[in-house]
């Protein structure tokens, strides 16, 4: 089922899920399938990201040092230092726009920012979890390995469906209602799987194919 509804305005990290799509799980992929893609985009696709990989692998560098700083703020407070949280999510944010435009199920090219932007028609509905339980930073990692397991199958047969999208924009500007919601799905898995991971959403993902 495709998310056509776009999360009310915060302070351009946070995002509550929009009630009106029946939002539960505070962490949730949304996507809008666009009427018509560009033809011969999905040739190019690849070469046009390599900015935008170099990019992230340097807010990377810096999400892996705050990720680092979050570890004891958390194990020592019980709390995911707000600003840090932030970041965290505007980065996730960001991948979720490179991986939706590599899959090619958006034609909208990747801003780069942390913030969502207007023209996303992917994105990712994350809800500050404030308190967090000290032992999860310890333990998280392990914990979410049977989702992880399972989100990692997904998306193998997310990049499946990409790879038939390839010839249907391709050949007919568009992508079926079925590749386009496996793509979006495989996609909620993993971004469920990597918030739980890192301690960022505290309830453990649903093992539901497209629960919201």
């Amino acid at each position: 089922m495709n998310d056509t509804s776009s999360p009310p305005p915060d302070d351009g990290i946070v995002a509550a899920a929009a009630s009106s799509v029946g939002v539960s799980y505070p962490v949730t992929v949304g996507g809008d399938l666009l009427p018509e893609y560009s033809r011969f985009m999905p040739l190019i696709k690849w070469l046009l990201l390599i900015p935008q990989y170099i990019a992230l692998a340097v807010v990377g560098i810096g999400a892996t040092v705050v990720a680092f700083i979050a570890f004891f703020a958390t194990l020592f407070t019980g709390i995911y230092p707000k600003g840090m949280w932030d970041f965290m999510a505007g980065f996730m944010r960001w991948a979720l726009r490179v991986v939706a435009y590599q899959m090619l199920i958006t034609d909208k090219y990747p801003a780069f920012s942390l913030q969502e932007q207007p023209e996303d028609t992917v994105r990712l509905h994350a809800v500050y979890p404030g308190h967090v339980e000290r032992w999860r930073p310890l333990v998280a990692w392990l914990l979410v390995i049977p989702y992880l397991i399972v989100a990692s199958l997904i998306g193998m047969v997310g990049y499946i469906c990409s790879f038939f999208a390839f010839f249907t924009i391709i050949f007919t500007k568009k992508i079926p209602d079925g590749l386009f919601d496996v793509i979006r799905i495989s996609l909620n898995w993993q971004f469920r799987a990597n918030f739980y991971m890192y301690w960022m959403s505290t309830e453990y993902p649903p093992f539901e194919w497209d629960e919201s």
